[in-house]
């Protein structure tokens, strides 16, 4: 199975990451091997105009969607803290 055919197989699948605000570019590289750009022209060729507009507009203000971005807590989770 050669790459397109993989992607192809998989649209499904990339498309409902893509959705999802808690997974991030970097991982859907890493299970399906393509990058941010490609995602971009899978959802643009296979969602409605007003679909993919919306979609753009989600993922550009989420720093959820790019691991580079994100902030982690400087503190380490401690269960006191929270009891």
């Amino acid at each position: 199975m050669n790459y397109i055919d993989y992607v192809q197989e998989n649209i499904d699948n990339i498309i409902k990451l893509a959705w999802c605000d808690k997974t991030s570019f970097e991982k859907i590289k890493r299970i399906h091997g393509i990058t941010e750009s490609e995602v971009i022209k899978i959802m643009r060729k296979n969602l409605r105009p007003r679909s993919f507009k919306l979609w753009r507009a989600r993922v550009n203000g989420r720093t959820r969607k790019h691991e580079k971005k994100r902030t982690l807590s400087e503190k380490p989770f401690q269960l006191q803290s929270y009891v």
